[in-house]
């Protein structure tokens, strides 16, 4: 039995935390993402930075009470979207006449897959027992951006980032 090598090391470094140290440090996305375009002008490896948004928290927008009407509504606009996809995809199947079938079976799919999602929207929403009667919009949204580079060229991307901030 031959003996086996080892695994040749991964060219690129490892892009774990304990690689990496932050070079700059912004309150808005904008302007981390403008700190990394300032390192890309300036011929900077940018494969070898990241930003991380820090502090995340969870926001949770309210838009709107939801009541039966609301939720049959909604259920039967996402039924008719999944049955006309999926009946326009079954007639794309039909060799003798593609365009005919996949617009009937879309028909079809768009009424029945309505009837279906209105009916799954009230019970969904009847089985709520009034808990969670609005709708929202749910989105992380973090505090404030690091720009971290590995630890070999971090001091460099630090040099040009200072380069920057200074040139205002």
């Amino acid at each position: 039995m031959a003996a086996q090598q080892d695994a040749p090391a991964p060219t690129a470094p490892p892009h774990g935390s304990e690689h990496r140290r932050t070079v700059g440090e912004y309150p808005a996305y904008d302007d981390a993402e403008r700190a990394v375009e300032y390192l890309t002008d300036h011929e900077f490896p940018v494969e070898r930075v990241a930003i991380v948004g820090t502090d995340v928290r969870l926001v949770e927008q309210i838009v709107g009470r939801v009541n039966y009407a609301g939720a049959a509504l909604r259920g039967a606009g996402s039924g008719a979207f999944t049955g006309v996809l999926i009946g326009w995809l079954f007639g794309l199947f039909n060799w003798v006449a593609p365009i005919v079938a996949s617009l009937t079976l879309a028909a079809y799919g768009l009424v029945i897959g309505a009837v279906l999602g209105a009916i799954f929207g009230l019970v969904a929403h009847a089985l709520q027992r009034g808990r969670r009667d609005f709708a929202s919009i749910r989105a992380m949204a973090p505090s404030r951006y690091q720009v971290v580079a590995d630890v070999e060229v971090a001091d460099r991307a630090r040099a040009l980032l200072a380069r920057m901030d200074g040139g205002k």
